[in-house]
Parts: structure tokens; C-alpha cells; sequence
């Protein structure tokens, strides 16, 4: 018979994952109004009912160099975290992203015979795929978030279930430029390109430069064209103005905290792989996509062979074709950006041919995914 006063442990990393966390804490409440939930996670999952026993951001960290400056402090709290755990003693523990962190964890708390969920799949299927016999020790289940990752487990031998992707569920088309950009500011007649470098000051550092000189190019070639950038947060945006005032080219309109309404305003986007790309995809707005990791991080995984794709961007691994330009590493120029941004600006043909596909991945990713990766909950309750 199924606990109707169940406790679930949640251990979320960054912002992404508190949001998905939230999101399936909401819904499991519905099920379950009198159930525990406590772990870790950030402000949407505490106002959400969960017990933090830490912040979210102890978790938020990016690429193998990152991790490695780290790695004692996680492992202490990593430590300390499994030990409350035990003594809580959950019905099910999940595990929401940060894979590095979580994929251990979860194997020493399934040993001691507690069930886990992990909630959005590594990107096995992309970098370090041997990771998926780790996942195969960890999780009695994983939640997916796209529709090609199940087949993948299920080659591996790992059960694994398509919930759908929760941005996909919140965001709509959106067909109206004009409106975003009265509402930032902006002239609403004018040509208008967004540049959306990350959420991380490591990742905004190294993309900052390229995505400002494709601006300078582009401004020189058609100086009533106006930017705007999307900037996660204020210590995101000091770094932003510095490149800006580095390479004297200040006309880019910064706004805080409002990513989609800066994807929503443009005619054409440059953007961080990841998150952003897919959250534009979603908006439905043709996009060129950039990244760049840490030298020692890219020596490491080619020396270590642990990149295996064929293409990076969310938008062109669900399409299962190059739908988008993708200029990573050295080939994320300023040159290079202004380029295929140009061809965007000047193909009304091919931006609507793209927005018609954007529309077809958009309906594949609306799932209702909240509901149903706590409908897998409740399942794994059950049995």
C-alpha cells in the first residue's frame, strides 16, 4: 500500500535545476499534501515547501578545471549530505542534474536500499558516454527531458522514461518583435540583434569579446541596427561592460534577469550552446550558437576523447540536422558571428523555413513535463 505521508529527497544544481525541482515538488503536493520534502536546492524550490539543508548554488559549477578547484568542498558536503540522508531515510531520492555531484551520491544511497530518480539526463549521449555505466549503478530511473534520450538508455540497458522538456510547457511562439522591444526600450521599427553569452562569469568571460566584435562589425555595416544583451545577473553584467569598455564599443543595451523578452525583441540571435539555445528555439527565433570552455577544460576532454558529437547545439541534436550555425572553440570569432548572423538579417526565406521547424520541435517537446515526472514518481512509489 503507498505511503500517503511519503519523504522525498531533492538535491538540485543551479538555477535550472531548482526551477525543475519546484516544478515536481508542486505536483507531488498535489498527490501527496501532507509529504516531506528536504535536501538541497535554491529559492524556488524552499518557497515551493522544500527543507534546505543547503543553497543550490553550492552546487554551481561548470567543466572539469572548475570542479577539480573544488573538489574538497564538494566532497565534504557531498559527505555530510549523504550522512543526514541515511538518518532521514527517504522513499525515493532525486537527483536533479549536476550529475557529477549527484551519479555518486545516488549510488551509495541506492546500496543502502534507498530508491533513486535521477531528473534530466546527462548529456551522455555527447560528452563522457562512458558516464552511462555510472548512471546504470545510480538510478533506478531517469527522467528525460528529450525525446531521442530513452532509445539511448535502453541501449544501455538503463530504464529511462521521456517526460518532456518544462520550458517547452511555459514558453509560446512568440510572433510579436515590436511589443518586446517597447517593453525594453527600444526602438520597436528598428532591426535588432541579441547577444545571450551564459549565466556563468567564466562562460560570459570568454564569450563577451567575440559576440561585442561581431556587433562592431555588423554596427559598421548597418549603423541603425541596435543590440541587447541578456544578462543573468549583476556580476554577469560587470563582466559584459568591461569587454565592453575593453574593446571600445559601447552601444549594446544591457538588460538583467529577462532573457526571453531580449530573445523575444530580436530579428536575429547570437547565443551560448545550452539553456539559451533552447530557450530561443522555443521563442522561435533564428539564432547562430557559440562556445568556448577553458583551454585545460578542452585539452583534457580531447586528449581524454570525451566529446563525441557530431553537433552541440539543443537545437541541432533534436533536429538530428544542422539547422543552426555552430562556432565553437577558435571558431567563435567576431568575424565568424557577423558572418552567419548576416545571413539570418538578409534570408527572409531561411528564417521562416527554420521558425517552421522551431514550431514542429517546440510541439515535440510539450509534454505537460512536471506532471508527468511525478506521475513516474508516484509510480516507483507504488511498486
Amino acid at each position: 500500500m503507498i505511503n500517503e505521508t511519503p519523504t522525498f529527497a531533492l538535491v538540485a544544481g543551479e538555477a535550472s535545476g531548482d526551477q525543475l525541482g519546484a516544478a515536481l515538488i508542486e505536483r507531488l503536493k498535489e498527490q501527496f499534501p501532507d509529504a516531506r520534502f528536504a535536501g538541497i536546492g535554491g529559492k524556488y524550490m524552499q518557497a515551493a515547501g522544500l527543507e534546505a539543508w543547503w543553497d543550490s548554488e553550492e552546487l554551481a559549477l561548470f567543466g572539469l578545471v572548475e570542479v577539480l578547484a573544488h573538489l574538497p568542498r564538494l566532497i565534504r558536503l557531498r559527505r555530510q549530505l549523504l550522512q543526514r540522508l541515511l538518518t532521514l531515510a527517504p522513499d525515493v531520492f532525486i537527483g536533479i542534474d549536476a550529475p557529477d555531484f549527484n551519479l555518486g551520491l545516488e549510488i551509495k544511497l541506492r546500496r543502502r536500499g534507498i530508491r533513486t530518480i535521477h531528473y534530466v539526463s546527462p548529456t551522455v549521449w555527447a560528452w563522457r558516454q562512458k558516464r552511462v555505466r555510472k548512471i546504470a549503478r545510480a538510478a533506478d530511473l531517469v527522467l528525460c527531458l528529450f525525446p531521442f534520450e530513452p532509445g539511448f538508455y535502453r541501449d544501455h540497458d538503463v530504464k529511462a522514461v521521456y517526460v518532456g522538456h518544462p520550458m517547452a510547457d511555459q514558453i509560446d511562439a512568440d510572433d510579436d518583435p515590436a511589443a518586446a522591444r517597447n517593453s525594453l526600450d527600444l526602438v520597436s521599427s528598428n532591426r535588432t540583434v541579441a547577444l545571450l553569452p551564459g549565466s556563468r562569469n567564466s562562460e560570459v568571460s570568454r564569450l563577451a569579446e567575440p559576440m561585442i566584435e561581431a556587433a562592431r562589425i555588423l554596427e559598421r555595416e548597418c549603423p541603425g541596427m541596435q543590440w541587447v544583451a541578456a544578462m543573468a545577473n549583476d556580476d554577469v553584467k560587470q563582466v559584459f561592460q568591461h569587454a565592453m569598455k575593453r574593446l571600445g564599443f559601447t552601444g549594446i543595451t544591457l538588460v538583467t534577469h529577462e532573457p526571453r523578452k531580449v530573445i523575444a525583441a530580436a530579428d536575429a540571435v547570437i547565443c551560448a550552446s545550452g539553456t539559451v539555445a533552447l530557450e530561443t528555439l522555443l521563442v522561435n527565433r533564428p539564432m547562430t550558437v557559440t562556445y568556448k570552455i577553458s583551454p585545460a577544460t578542452h585539452f583534457l576532454a580531447k586528449y581524454l576523447r570525451l566529446i563525441k558529437p557530431q553537433l552541440f547545439s539543443l537545437p541541432n541534436i533534436l533536429a538530428g540536422e544542422r539547422l543552426v550555425p555552430e562556432l565553437i572553440q577558435e571558431e567563435s570569432t567576431g568575424e565568424k558571428l557577423a558572418r552567419e548572423t548576416r545571413f539570418w538579417l538578409n534570408n527572409e526565406a531561411a528564417r521562416t523555413t527554420l521558425r517552421r521547424r522551431f514550431l514542429e520541435l517546440h510541439q515535440d517537446l510539450r509534454c505537460d513535463a512536471s506532471r508527468r515526472a511525478a506521475e513516474a514518481v508516484c509510480s516507483m512509489l507504488e511498486s
